[in-house]
């Protein structure tokens, strides 16, 4: 196998592993929570994206990557980070504004990922030791991402409860 394809296979691997987790865990556990409640695990984990910032740092990814990636990358994530624990906190304070909010961050984050995917592939960016946010860490975000858009599209009757495992 080439560089480019053990890089896809831990990717695909990362996601299916996560998405078996969410299924099989985690739904089930959120299942029973008003909206609220249930999303504000799932914002979590993107307290953190401004881990992203390592993009910024030459010695962690192993030389000066190109500006038109790390930047936009880098900063995407912070901002990523920064709208999550403002709705986790909006979530958590019953304010008007937290699904908008919640719907912000979500659009925003999960846009990010993609084109910072997208620009890591295309320019062909090498990540030194950061190798592990794109194998490892975004892929639990996109399925956390994508569990936070299945919650908020569901019918306001409906929204704080996820189908059993066995109806998924």
């Amino acid at each position: 196998m080439n560089t480019q394809q053990i890089f896809g296979l831990q990717v695909a691997l990362s996601l299916l592993v996560y998405g078996l987790a969410a299924r099989w865990y985690v739904s089930p556990r959120l299942a029973g929570l008003p909206l609220t409640a249930a999303l504000q695990p799932l914002l979590l984990p993107h307290a953190f994206r401004h881990v992203g910032m390592v993009f910024l740092v030459p010695t962690v990814v192993g030389g000066v990557l190109p500006p038109g990636f790390a930047r936009p990358a880098a900063y995407g994530d912070l901002a990523a980070g920064l709208l999550a624990l403002a709705a986790i906190a909006a979530l958590r304070a019953g304010s008007a504004f937290a699904l908008p909010l919640t719907w912000v961050f979500n659009l925003a984050g999960f846009l990010d990922l993609i084109n910072a995917f997208y620009q890591g592939l295309s320019n062909g960016v090498k990540l030194g030791a950061a190798y592990y946010i794109p194998t490892v860490i975004v892929p639990a975000l996109v399925v956390t991402h994508l569990m936070i858009f299945r919650l908020l599209l569901r019918p306001p009757g409906r929204r704080g409860h996820l189908p059993a495992p066995s109806q998924m």
